[in-house]
């Protein structure tokens, strides 16, 4: 085993099993997730579906400590979708409080682990309270780079598409016979940040609910039925080890075939 995990896989577990088999020379560089299933969580053990959503928290951090004991490099959570302002009231505004609370209580463990955080979505919507926590942490991780955590919200992947291209008209002195995929993805939300290679879904949904639509052209794809309040280090692990027993070709022909 990895000498860098002893303190954090125990022993004999399914999960050091799991990292076993993993090479960690061939790990994606960027891993995104689609946080899904907090509310059949709760509707499964009759609770509000509020408490779908405190349980999903506990399920970030695991997220979020797994990824930087493995090193990789960055990690998107789909957070709040554009979609997301459908639901009740009183649910839309749990899900804005335990975002601003793990600010204020996580913004020592980002700083002290060297982790940067982003945002991306159209955030004129995020309310103002939630909005300036984030731009404050943004601001004070702006320079680490041991892991970036990228939250998306209010978010929507045709919508980052299409302001993409208002950018590049607002642009008169661009020259649109130049443009390509390279330079139009400098427009995007996630300027600067490489594809990701690996995205995970819970919940058992086999959708990808407008969610980097650009990003994922070539993104190999690790569905769960889990519900997102119950994923764990042992479930990362899991994806990671069905990433590496894939041959990405990103639209070539197995080398043999040629």
């Amino acid at each position: 085993m990895n000498e860098n995990l002893k303190d954090f896989i125990k022993p004999g577990s399914e999960e050091e099993l799991l990292v076993n088999q993993i090479d960690f020379s061939r790990l994606p560089r960027h891993i995104a997730i689609i946080m899904d299933g907090n509310g059949r969580w709760a509707e499964q053990k009759n609770l509000p579906r509020v408490e779908g959503h405190r349980a999903g928290s506990k399920s970030v951090r695991e997220a979020v400590e797994t990824a930087a004991q493995l090193g990789i490099r960055y990690l998107t959570l789909y957070a709040f979708s554009k979609e997301n302002w459908k639901r009740p009231k009183r649910e839309i505004q749990t899900l804005w409080k335990l975002l601003k609370d793990y600010l204020k209580k996580e913004d020592k463990v980002l700083v002290g682990n060297r982790f940067r955080l982003k945002v991306i979505g159209q955030r004129d919507k995020i309310p103002s309270s939630v909005r300036n926590e984030l731009e404050r942490v943004e601001e004070n991780t702006k320079d680490f780079d041991r892991l970036t955590i990228i939250l998306a919200l209010n978010y929507g992947g045709r919508d980052e598409i299409v302001d993409a291209v208002k950018r590049i008209f607002r642009e008169k002195e661009h020259d649109i016979e130049s443009l390509d995929e390279e330079k139009f993805s400098h427009y995007l939300y996630t300027n600067h940040i490489p594809d990701p290679d690996l995205l995970i879904r819970t919940s058992g949904e086999l959708r990808v609910s407008n969610f980097l639509l650009w990003q994922i052209a070539y993104s190999e794809i690790w569905i769960t039925q889990v519900f997102w309040p119950d994923f764990r280090k042992k479930h990362m692990l899991q994806a990671l080890v069905d990433y590496q027993k894939r041959e990405r070709r990103f639209g070539d022909i197995h080398p043999h075939e040629k």
